[in-house]
């Protein structure tokens, strides 16, 4: 398995890192030093059972903070998520419980602290330095020839008009491009590319060069239709997704499920050869636009809520 060349070192002087280190030390201290008092900012019952849980969790806040501030390590980071998801619990369970009194402020943790779980699990993932390859296949059939399909793709100034993911692809020489896209997260990632094969009407392959923010590789292949239909265009892509496996799951909680993008890609690639442009409703967004407002998620069964609204 390989490994991001990054650093606890690098970790340390890391902001957000610092910032949640610091966070952590912030919520521990009081917990600590008054149970009790804070137990009632939350709108919980200042029974001793829960002060005792309170001074728990902040034992372990404090523990996170002395981690992520003085020996920085991923799974700090990942002792902050699990924290997190033990404290939405609690604060769950507490809600349920309630009489009405107090639920205000219990409400108020519950919004500050699942926005605070958002930030760590962003942190853990982005910062966790494991990587493993992705791969991914999809093919689409277009009404245009071999040498036609082949000549679009080879003009990679054109394919963030169907690529949402790509900001920029530019040539920078014979062979060579730097290419500009945005990763899970909202990341943008950039790397230089080379052509190490390129086939006249058959075949185009590429790969990264060293000092790519995310390694990657991929060939799209130009094969003939049955019965003369056009053109069937097969698109191999291979990366390092950050965190590996963990980080491929996160990205599809957060509505970029890789496969389901190649796939989308490829259905905005045959509308923009066989018809000049993407086909989308009047006032529907394109772009970064599109990405942000309608995420695309793969096919699921709908779940008993959304039965209910469809058939009232």
């Amino acid at each position: 398995m390989k490994r991001n060349s990054r650093s606890t070192v690098t970790l340390a002087h890391d902001p957000l890192v610092r910032g949640l280190g610091w966070a952590s030390l912030a919520l521990g201290v009081p917990q600590v030093v008054s149970p009790y008092g804070f137990t009632r900012a939350l709108g919980t019952a200042p029974a001793l059972r829960n002060r005792w849980t309170g001074a728990a969790i902040g034992v372990r806040e404090l523990t996170a903070a002395a981690g992520l501030l003085g020996r920085p390590h991923p799974a700090w980071l990942w002792t902050r998520v699990g924290g997190d998801a033990m404290d939405l619990a609690l604060l769950a369970r507490a809600l349920m419980n309630r009489d009405g009194r107090g639920s205000a402020r219990t409400m108020a943790a519950t919004a500050a602290t699942s926005a605070i779980a958002a930030a760590d699990v962003y942190a853990a993932v982005t910062r966790t330095f494991r990587s493993s390859p992705l791969e991914l296949t999809s093919t689409v059939t277009v009404g245009k020839s071999p040498d036609e399909a082949y000549e679009f793709w080879q003009r990679l100034d054109r394919l963030p008009e169907f690529m949402t993911h790509l900001d920029e692809v530019r040539a920078t020489g014979p062979g060579t491009s730097h290419w500009t896209a945005t990763a899970p997260f909202g990341r943008t990632v950039e790397w230089d590319a080379e052509t190490t094969e390129d086939v006249p009407g058959q075949r185009i392959a590429w790969r990264s060069l060293k000092g790519a923010d995310i390694d990657n590789s991929g060939e799209v292949r130009f094969l003939p239709a049955p019965g003369g239909r056009g053109t069937e265009v097969h698109v191999r892509l291979r990366y390092d997704l950050p965190a590996g496996a963990l980080g491929k799951a996160a990205a599809r909680w957060f509505g970029e499920e890789p496969h389901q993008q190649l796939d989308d890609d490829l259905r905005r690639l045959k509308q923009v050869m066989e018809t000049g442009e993407v086909i989308r409703s009047e006032g529907a967004p394109g772009g970064k636009r599109a990405r942000s407002e309608f995420p695309q998620h793969p096919a699921r069964p709908l779940s008993e809520e959304e039965l209910k609204e469809a058939l009232s």
